[in-house]
């Protein structure tokens, strides 16, 4: 379980990225409607690995691509807005949590229930 400092700066550098990410340039990156959804950083500061949620990714892998191609300027633009010793590199995965949770949704609505009626004596 990580500290309260470091938990802070887990928080921090979720909110930098969230502002910074709709700033790249690259096209492969802009593929949709893009959420931090998480941010762990490693104790001595050396590497963040950040969660991203992507509404209506058309490729995984070249979004990721861009990703690292953009990780050097996110790196530099997270450094020069937030003063920490080191600022980490950045490792990027893509989080399908809310896909699955909107499936998993769909199947809910999906089944046939009858509802439950109760007696009123």
């Amino acid at each position: 379980m990580p500290s309260n400092k470091l938990a802070r700066t887990n928080d921090d550098i979720q909110f930098v990225l969230s502002r910074l990410i709709p700033q790249v340039k690259d096209p492969r990156v802009q593929q949709g409607m893009i959420s931090v959804t998480r941010v762990e950083t490693t104790g001595d500061l050396r590497y963040a690995k950040v969660w991203l949620s992507v509404l209506g990714l058309e490729n995984e892998k070249e979004f990721k691509k861009g990703l690292k191609s953009a990780a050097g300027w996110l790196r530099h633009e997270l450094g020069q807005s937030m003063s920490l010793r080191y600022t980490p590199e950045l490792v990027f995965e893509v989080d399908h949590s809310i896909e699955y949770g909107a499936h998993i949704n769909e199947l809910i609505q999906s089944l046939d229930i009858p509802a439950d009626e109760e007696d009123e004596t």
